[in-house]
C-alpha cells in the first residue's frame, strides 16, 4: 500500500462574510531578530485564533495572514510561490498607488471586540518586531451596502465555486492551498458622489441601487464598474472572492471602502484593476473612480494553515 501525506489545510480564504474586521498591514523592522519573531507567531497563530475564538463559540474569528513578496524571502527564503510580486502600479485617468506592506492580518469576527482583541495579541507578540503602515476597522452597513449606497459582493463564488476561484492547484503544486490576495484602501467623496443622480449612478455601478438587480447587458455603460471588473478567458469568467468593508471617520470626514480580493492568481484581480483604471478598451476606465481614489495598494501570498503550523522560529 503506497501511503499519502494528508493534504495542507487552507487558511480560512472563503470564510462566511462577517459584520466585523480588521485589516491590518505591517512592515518587518531590519534585523534577524524581527524575522525570528515573525516566524514564531506563525506557528502560534492558530493557538492564538482557538483561544480567543473560544471566549465567543459563536463570535465567527478567523484570521488571514499574507506575506509580501519581500517578506517572503526574508522570512522564508526560496522556494517562494510562482506568482507573487510587488503590487504594481496602475496608472490611466486615475492611479491605482503601490504602497509598503510585509504582512497582512484579515480578521474577521461577528463582532469588533473579537477582531480587537486578537489584533491586540497579535501586534503583542511582534512588539518591537514590526511597524504598523496601515490599519482600518471595517463594518457591515445597512443591507450590506456600501457608503455609497450600493450593496457590496453580491457575485461572491460560494462552495466549491469559492475554493476553485481562490486556491492555488497544481499550476504551483508546492504551494498547491494557498491563495493570493490584493489589498486597497480606497476614499470616497460621498458629498459629490450624492448630488449625482440616482440614474447616473447606477450608471456608473451597472445594478440598480434600490433593488441590487444588474441591469440588462443591453443597457450597461462600457464605463460601468461591473462591466470592466468581469474578465473572461477561453469563454470562462474568472471569478474572485471579495471581502470588501465600509469604513470611516466622522470627525475628519473620510469615508470609504477596503477592497480585499482573493484568487488563485493575482493576475485575475490585476487585469480587473487595468480595465478599472485604464479602461477596456482603453480610454473606458470605471467612472466610479471619479468619485473614489486608491490611496494603498498590496499583493500578498497566504500560504496554507498547515505551513504556518510547520514553520520553524529557528529556521
Amino acid at each position: 500500500m503506497v501511503s499519502s501525506l494528508p493534504a495542507p489545510v487552507s487558511q480560512s480564504v472563503a470564510a462566511r462574510l462577517t459584520r466585523a474586521a480588521i485589516f491590518l498591514v505591517v512592515t518587518i523592522n531590519p534585523g534577524p531578530a524581527p524575522e525570528k519573531a515573525v516566524r514564531g507567531l506563525c506557528g502560534d497563530l492558530s493557538s492564538l485564533l482557538r483561544g480567543v475564538g473560544f471566549r465567543n463559540l459563536n463570535g465567527q474569528l478567523s484570521c488571514i495572514m499574507g506575506f509580501g513578496s519581500d517578506a517572503w524571502s526574508r522570512v522564508f527564503g526560496a522556494p517562494s510561490p510562482k506568482d507573487l510580486h510587488p503590487f504594481r502600479e496602475i496608472r490611466g485617468v486615475h492611479t491605482a498607488v503601490s504602497t509598503p506592506g510585509d504582512i497582512l492580518f484579515h480578521i474577521r469576527a461577528a463582532s469588533m471586540d473579537l477582531c480587537f482583541e486578537l489584533a491586540t495579541h497579535i501586534m503583542s507578540r511582534l512588539a518591537g518586531a514590526v511597524s504598523a503602515v496601515d490599519e482600518v476597522h471595517g463594518f457591515k452597513f445597512f443591507d450590506d451596502r456600501d457608503l455609497i449606497g450600493f450593496v457590496d459582493g453580491t457575485e461572491n463564488p460560494v462552495g466549491q465555486a469559492a475554493d476553485a476561484a481562490t486556491l492555488v492547484g497544481d499550476e504551483d503544486p508546492g504551494f498547491a492551498g494557498g491563495s493570493y490576495v490584493i489589498v486597497q484602501k480606497y476614499l470616497h467623496d460621498v458629498a459629490r458622489w450624492n448630488k449625482v443622480p440616482v440614474e447616473e449612478q447606477e450608471n456608473i455601478i451597472g445594478r440598480h441601487k434600490l433593488s441590487d438587480i444588474e441591469q440588462r447587458d443591453s443597457e450597461k455603460k462600457p464605463y460601468a464598474h461591473n462591466v470592466l471588473t468581469s474578465i473572461e478567458e477561453n469563454g470562462e469568467q474568472l471569478q474572485i472572492l471579495r471581502d470588501n468593508m465600509p469604513f470611516g471617520e466622522v470627525g475628519k470626514g473620510e469615508f470609504g471602502t477596503y477592497f480585499i480580493g482573493y484568487a488563485r492568481s493575482p493576475q485575475r484581480i490585476e487585469k480587473m484593476l487595468e480595465n478599472m483604471f485604464i479602461g477596456n478598451p482603453p480610454g473606458t476606465y470605471d467612472h466610479l473612480l471619479d468619485f473614489s481614489r486608491a490611496v494603498t495598494g498590496t499583493l500578498f501570498f497566504v500560504p496554507t494553515a498547515t505551513f504556518l503550523d510547520d514553520v520553524d522560529p529557528e529556521a
